[in-house]
Order: C-alpha cells, then sequence, then structure tokens
C-alpha cells in the first residue's frame, strides 16, 4: 500500500508512502488522498487534512516508467487515468475541512500541481518545486495552471512552466505561492501543529471563510458581498458565535470543541 490515512487527534494525516520512487504517483495514494477528504467532509470533529511523504520527499509526480506505457493506449483510455488524479485535485478543493501540504525534499509535476491545490503550503527550507513536465515531452495536468495563475504573474509562471527548471521554496515564499517555510525535517510537524490549532477551532466557521476564499477568485464584487452578507448572517445566528463572542467578553478561551460532541 502507497496511501495510508493516520489520524492525528482532530487532523487526519494522509501518507504517500512510495520512497522508492520518490513518492511518485500511484493509484492506491490517490485513492487514499481522495478518501481522506471524504472522510474529512463527513466527521465534523477532523479540523484538518495534512498531507505528507515518506522518506523526506513530498511527492515526485507521475512515474514515467508507467507514463511511458500509456503511449500505447486509445486517447480516452489516456483521459481517464488522468481524470483519477483530477478526482483527487477535486477531492482536495471541495474537503470543507483545510488541507495542508507539508512539503519536505521537494514537488514535482503532479505532486507540485497537488500541493498548489492546497489551502496551506508549508515547505521546508531549501526544498524545490519544479514544474517538469516540458522536459518530458509533456503538458501540465492536476490543476497546476491553474493554482499557478491564482497566485503568479504570467512572466513569473511561464518561465517555471516552459523551462521546468526547479524554484526554492523560499522564491515560492516571497512570491506568495508557499504559506509557510519551516526547518528542514520539520514541515510535517509544523503542519501538524497547525491542523491542531485548527482542530480547536470552530469548524462551521472555518468551513464557511474555506468556501468564501475560493469563491472570491472568481465572483464578480458584488457576488462576493452577497456571499459574505449571507455567511455572516447564519453565522452570527449559529452556537459558535454564541460561544466564541460569549468568551471574548468574558475574557476566556473560546471552547469551540465542545459543540462538535
Amino acid at each position: 500500500m502507497t496511501g495510508r490515512i493516520e489520524r492525528d487527534h482532530h487532523a487526519l494525516v494522509v501518507w504517500n508512502d512510495n520512497p522508492a520512487k520518490r513518492n511518485a504517483l500511484t493509484p492506491d495514494y490517490l485513492d487514499a488522498l481522495t478518501r481522506g477528504c471524504a472522510e474529512a467532509a463527513e466527521d465534523g470533529d477532523v479540523g484538518a487534512v495534512v498531507l505528507a511523504g515518506e522518506g523526506g520527499y513530498f511527492c515526485s509526480g507521475g512515474d514515467l516508467a508507467v507514463l511511458a506505457t500509456r503511449r500505447e493506449l486509445p486517447k480516452r483510455e489516456r483521459a481517464e487515468r488522468i481524470d483519477v488524479l483530477h478526482d483527487a485535485i477535486r477531492a482536495i478543493r471541495d474537503c470543507p475541512a483545510p488541507v495542508i501540504a507539508a512539503v519536505e525534499g521537494g514537488a514535482a509535476g503532479a505532486g507540485f500541481a497537488i500541493a498548489m491545490a492546497c489551502d496551506v503550503v508549508i515547505a521546508a527550507e531549501g526544498s524545490a518545486f519544479v514544474a517538469s513536465y516540458a522536459r518530458a515531452g509533456l503538458t501540465p495536468d492536476g490543476g497546476l495552471t491553474h493554482a499557478l495563475a491564482q497566485s503568479l504573474p504570467p512572466q513569473t509562471a511561464l518561465p517555471l512552466l516552459l523551462s521546468g527548471e526547479p524554484v526554492r521554496a523560499g522564491r515560492l515564499f516571497e512570491l506568495g505561492a508557499v504559506s509557510a517555510l519551516a526547518p528542514p525535517g520539520e514541515a510535517v510537524a509544523r503542519a501538524r501543529d497547525m491542523a491542531a490549532r485548527l482542530g480547536h477551532g470552530p469548524r462551521e466557521a472555518q468551513v464557511r471563510i474555506k468556501r468564501l476564499a475560493h469563491a472570491a477568485r472568481s465572483a464578480e464584487f458584488d457576488e462576493q458581498l452577497a456571499a459574505e452578507r449571507d455567511s455572516m448572517a447564519r453565522a452570527q445566528g449559529g452556537p459558535e458565535a454564541e460561544e466564541g463572542i460569549g468568551a471574548r467578553l468574558e475574557k476566556r478561551a473560546p471552547e469551540f470543541g465542545r459543540l462538535r460532541k
């Protein structure tokens, strides 16, 4: 099994466990990723999902030995196999809980796409991100062009995509595509810490915040104002706001966890 799901209190950690191939993608891992996001949607006690790779590398993308065999398949079958990856990307986006990528070593190809699909990217200093498609005569998948277009101008994203040259996590952090840097070897621990903090937060408010933030990328201004109005009005009448506002007025820590029981 190259994909496994670990429960860590209020977090789910989805591991890519294929270190012999620098955690190249497998159907088993993509299935675990999709199942982990679905489990987080069903379990209101899950505050976040963490994606991590065993052996000090996040994900090297598609297995070239496997990709080499696909030229013999009809185009329809090649497309169906790509859709398996895209279903996993959609699962990350649709997951109500925040999804955190913990990048050690690096992320290449579709591994880069998976990291960029996450809501939070915590990368070890010195790790590298590589859009390696062009070097293999391929084009990006996994929503990578969409993700980079949201965070980088074309003059920055296109050289990265066209050349296949690695870019360091520190540079992507400066550009805003990486959320936070961690010392080497500590990205997963930092991601777990963030997941634990989110796990003690207001679940319903966090779900709505994620939806609003993603919708804002394509919504018209008045549409987004209406969405914020409706979300805020709903939140104000809910138990999380009652607890959160009450705690602030009483100068105590809120206890959102008890609302999930």
